[in-house]
């Protein structure tokens, strides 16, 4: 399991960044984590704000954190510990500069942001963040209808037998043991095998992928730890397809509150992995999406 003991809430005050609050406090719960939210100013705000104020008038970053701190007060009234700041200067540096300095272990942001300033769109700001952050982080895109933020308990967890997507069928299935709640496990097939993979095999087309789905599903069967079926029974789902399609379309017909997946670490190739898999899920899919990934080890 990765532990979450500090989480770090990006927030312009939005619609999104409500929601994002609304899960903060969910998982804080649960796993009796502290919750950071900061509210970052862009120089040119700050520059305007450098001008003499009247004693009697609070400048625009004690207005913001007077905000903030109200934000915050459904956290504070739970009894969970939390921190305001308001920071200057570039949003994405800001957030990973903080991610890097609490340290967080899971960063919590909406993917659109509030009015015409679109300073959260994923894209942007958002989708730099994923692309580059030290730790996990939960994205919440704008939901059609009302979603309950402690109804994380339908949790699909896409996996490629990866080792980032190993961790990422850990964390699910801590948050699925958290929440009482039901995990579905699922591979795709993307595509049949190179040639030199099909020697020794004397199959049809149709006999080979029964083959490979029946392969993937006893790995499926063998991912999730015997203890975990004590209390949790999952629910292994081999498919073929395209793998971001596929993920979407489990997630929309099991009811999904939750999905979780891997992204492997940060060379080109696996920068073109999250762009046609994880970005596609992200864009896409109607509820939050947990993003777990792991760095690759240079070789010695």
């Amino acid at each position: 399991m990765l532990p979450i003991r500090r989480i770090l809430l990006p927030c312009d005050f939005s619609e999104f960044s409500r929601r994002a609050l609304d899960h903060a406090l969910t998982l804080a719960r649960w796993y009796k984590a502290e919750i950071t939210a900061i509210n970052i100013l862009p120089p040119v705000l700050t520059s305007a704000d450098s001008l003499p104020h009247p004693v009697h008038e609070p400048t625009l970053q004690e207005q913001l954190l007077a905000e903030l701190r109200q934000f915050l007060e459904p956290a504070a009234s739970a009894g969970i510990p939390v921190r305001t700041a308001i920071l200057e200067g570039d949003a994405v540096g800001q957030i990973l500069e903080q991610a890097r300095y609490l340290p967080a272990d899971l960063v919590i942001m909406g993917t659109h942001g509030r009015g015409g300033l679109r300073r959260w769109v994923l894209g942007s700001v958002t989708e730099k963040v994923l692309r580059t952050s030290p730790c996990p982080v939960l994205t919440i895109r704008p939901a059609e209808t009302p979603v309950l933020p402690a109804a994380l308990n339908r949790v699909l967890c896409p996996v490629d037998f990866s080792e980032s997507s190993m961790s990422a069928l850990q964390q699910a299935l801590s948050i699925v043991q958290h929440a009482a709640g039901h995990l579905t496990v699922l591979h795709v097939i993307e595509g049949y095998p190179e040639p030199l993979d099909l020697v020794g095999f004397d199959l049809s087309i149709a006999e080979l992928m029964r083959h490979l789905e029946q392969s993937a599903r006893e790995r499926l069967r063998q991912a999730v730890p015997e203890e975990a079926r004590r209390w949790c029974q999952p629910e292994e789902v081999v498919t073929t397809g395209k793998a971001w399609q596929k993920i979407l379309q489990i997630a929309q017909e099991q009811g999904a509150n939750l999905i979780v997946i891997g992204v492997h670490g940060r060379d080109p190739a696996d920068l073109m992995f999250f762009g046609s898999t994880t970005h596609h899920v992200v864009r896409e899919a109607a509820c939050p999406v947990l993003t777990i990934r792991t760095e690759k080890k240079e070789d010695a």
